[in-house]
């Protein structure tokens, strides 16, 4: 089974360095990206959002996967809302 990091594996990051060239990069936002893409990817393979991309098929093919999952997020919460 795959394993998926978790908030604490993110933990250790800082906000910002500067490199050697002096160009700053930031660090937290590196692990959010990480974060998010593997969060997207344990959503789309959830069998509700696999429900839910089945019942709204027209509207969701010229979106991207991290589309579809935000808008599956949103109408989730507003449904508990």
């Amino acid at each position: 089974m795959a394993q998926f990091p978790t908030s604490s594996d993110y933990a250790h990051t800082t906000d910002s360095t500067v490199s050697v060239n002096g160009e700053r990069k930031d660090h937290q936002l590196s692990a959010n990206t990480q974060f998010w893409h593997n969060l997207k990817y344990v959503i789309s393979a959830s069998s509700g959002f696999q429900r839910w991309q089945l019942e709204c098929n027209a509207k969701l093919q010229s979106l991207r996967l991290d589309q579809q999952v935000q808008m599956y997020l949103r109408e989730t919460l507003e449904t508990l809302a």
